[in-house]
């Protein structure tokens, strides 16, 4: 069973949080088709025109994950978001590369948002995954790391309930083991917001994202839900 859930410290702190929850198995993670690809470059290409010269940090929902990250001690400049850090590359760059199916899809409807859109593979998930505070402890490989190392304490951190985290400074970056690669056939797919139009916004994030994974990805199952603070966990 599939579960992730907000810690009640979380929501005390960070009560306007709302996190969009994907559960899905038999998925297909192979390079992306042309198609994708396609659709893919297109987003790419409307988004810059619709951010212009307009500065990241003055988007809503960016705006709102800054203010998130100096809450629990980050400087949302040195550490940025997930969805900072992929627009700040597309304006900066002109293109984000293709990398894989499920990749690609998160990546296409993070830069619609502008919300934190993370793809975890579920091998190895002992339990369910929990979003709390780091007591420092907990074990972290990062992406092309050789040896584990530990969060800081107080960080927001996605740990498992054998303290291996897969999340760390909230939606700052995934961890070596949760990455999608192309055996992954389970996946927990998490769209979050603290913006005051998230709840509108993370809903339909989620409804894109769900149907192009039955589109492209060919799960067998998929379930979804929105969680707050009034509904913190999902489970399945």
């Amino acid at each position: 069973m599939a579960r992730f859930a907000y810690d009640h410290e979380i929501l005390e702190r960070f009560p306007h949080v709302v996190g969009g929850v994907i559960h899905a198995d038999g998925v297909s993670n192979q390079p992306s088709p042309g198609e994708l690809t396609a659709a893919y470059q297109a987003e790419q290409a409307s988004v810059q025109e619709r951010i212009g010269d307009t500065p990241l940090s003055e988007l809503p929902t960016l705006m709102a994950w800054r203010g998130v990250f100096r809450g629990f001690g980050v400087n949302p400049t040195k550490y940025r978001s997930a969805a900072e850090a992929l627009l700040r590359r597309l304006t900066k760059q002109g293109d984000i590369p293709s990398i894989s199916t499920l990749v690609d899809l998160a990546n296409l409807v993070s830069i619609r948002y502008a919300l934190p859109v993370a793809v975890f593979d579920q091998r190895g998930v002992v339990g369910g995954t929990t979003v709390r505070r780091a007591h420092g402890g907990e074990r972290w490989q990062d992406l092309g790391a050789s040896e584990a190392e530990h969060p800081e304490p107080g960080e927001v951190i996605f740990a498992d309930d054998d303290e291996l985290v897969s999340a760390r400074r909230w939606c700052w970056r995934q961890s070596r083991a949760s990455a999608a690669s192309d055996d992954t056939k389970e996946i927990l797919v998490t769209i979050e917001g603290h913006h005051e139009a998230a709840a509108d916004d993370v809903d339909r994030a989620i409804r894109d994202l769900e149907a192009l994974l039955g589109h492209y990805a060919a799960p067998a199952t998929v379930r979804s839900d929105i969680l707050d603070a009034t509904h913190p966990t999902f489970a399945h």
